[in-house]
């Protein structure tokens, strides 16, 4: 039987990952919560979540993170964002956060 090489990588990223949600959230728990776009159960779990448990979650095949965009033209105007340098990590920001506001009936964000 011939193993996929990515199941390695996948594995590494997953991991951290996960160790990256849970040193954000016992940081500062709403700001980890909008950032990893997740809910307070959500963030209860990552939290009670022992190594053992992180190390098998993470041996998963599949992706446990995603990307923050709805769209590939959301993803698009972070990467070609025209704005000043010393703004567009806010703009990014803002454009990112908007799918989070939106899946949550937050209304319309321009």
């Amino acid at each position: 039987m011939k193993t996929n090489p990515h199941v390695a990588e996948i594995r590494e990223l997953n991991l951290g990952y996960l160790l990256l949600a849970q040193r954000l959230l016992h940081h500062d728990r709403a700001e980890a919560m909008f950032r990893l776009k997740i809910d307070d159960e959500m963030a209860d779990l990552l939290t009670s979540l022992s190594a053992q448990q992180l190390s098998r979650l993470a041996s998963t095949n599949q992706l446990l993170c995603h990307f923050g965009g709805e769209s590939a033209e959301q993803l698009r105007q972070v990467v070609d964002n025209p704005r000043d340098q010393g703004l567009s990590h806010i703009h990014s920001s803002l454009l990112m956060a908007s799918r989070s506001m939106l899946s949550e009936g937050g209304g319309h964000v321009d």
